[in-house]
């Protein structure tokens, strides 16, 4: 164990929290303080149309009932702040100046309706983006998106979990977004940016984000910074394989506090999901820091086929 760990939990708050955001807080936590590491709370509200400053209130307080306590926050400060992505534009600016001193930054008028009418989004399906605006020598004057060159070459990284995982980017997704069209930084960049400005050392999180690591490990390179360790986390599902989302808003923690559901109580489901537990009962988070291994964890998608009755159950 070293005191050097820095991980973090790095939520949208775009919605109410659900289960599936208070499995990865809750792992991402323990990981943290089983390595007697230091845990960061980071607000990734870039999105101007969905974030929310009432969600964000209403995710630091279902947090905290949980019994999950954090290092740095935008509630409780620390000396890598600000702690909200919105508040963070300028070290995204500098980042961007950068790709541009080094050649790599062109803007891009594809609209998301053209790239829909040609082929998938850049990416799926392994059909990366053409690079129809590469050539085009468009002005780098804010009023378009902006991809950055993605040159061939495979990236890749040992998941604490999954074992080695590796893509050509170039190949799968071809040049990527690194800003909107209406000035907001992409995801890919911010959260390269943040973590490395943060000293972020470990990152734990959903494997839906999984196929994005090789575009992060490339702006690691390319902006000369140092990458993290990564573990991705297999990710809650319904009986029929969808993902928990907002919408689902029964099982959101919000409503299962106000039905009168214990914190230990969804904090011993979460535990007994990720096989912490032989059996599902009330626990607290600091309870399960002694027993946490990522070897117990499942690989593949946990199903929830629990319903907000049956948490409520004693």
């Amino acid at each position: 164990m070293t005191n050097l760990y820095r991980g973090r939990y790095a939520p949208s708050p775009t919605g109410e929290m659900h289960l599936g955001n208070a499995w990865t807080a809750l792992l991402a936590w323990l990981h943290a303080r089983s390595h007697g590491g230091r845990f960061v709370l980071r607000m990734e509200d870039l999105d101007p149309d969905r974030s929310r400053p009432v969600y964000e209130a209403q995710l630091i307080h279902d947090l905290r009932w949980l019994g999950l306590d954090w290092d740095e926050g935008p509630d409780v400060g620390g000396g890598y702040g600000p702690y909200r992505q919105s508040e963070r534009f300028s070290l995204y600016r500098q980042a961007l100046d950068m790709l541009r001193q080094d050649g790599r930054l062109y803007a891009c008028r594809c609209t998301r309706a053209q790239l829909s009418a040609g082929a998938p989004h850049p990416g799926e399906q392994g059909r990366p983006y053409s690079g129809a605006c590469r050539t085009l020598g468009l002005p780098l004057d804010g009023r378009q998106a902006l991809r950055v060159v993605v040159r061939p070459g495979v990236y890749g990284f040992e998941d604490e979990a999954r074992g080695w995982f590796e893509q050509d980017v170039a190949a799968v997704v071809g040049d990527f977004a690194v800003q909107r069209a209406d000035g907001v930084p992409a995801y890919q960049l911010a959260v390269v940016v943040d973590d490395a400005a943060m000293a972020v050392t470990h990152v734990v999180r959903g494997d839906d984000l999984l196929d994005s690591t090789p575009r992060q490990l490339f702006l690691y390179e390319a902006l000369r910074l140092r990458a993290p360790r990564f573990l991705h986390l297999p990710l809650l599902v319904d009986p029929e394989g969808r993902r928990l989302s907002k919408r689902q808003r029964d099982l959101s923690i919000a409503a299962l506090r106000s039905a009168g559901v214990p914190a230990e109580r969804i904090i011993g489901y979460l535990a007994w999901k990720a096989r912490l537990l032989e059996a599902w009962r009330p626990v607290a988070p600091q309870a399960l820091v002694a027993a946490f291994s990522v070897a117990r964890l499942p690989l593949a998608p946990v199903v929830v086929r629990e319903t907000a009755a049956e948490f409520g159950a004693v």
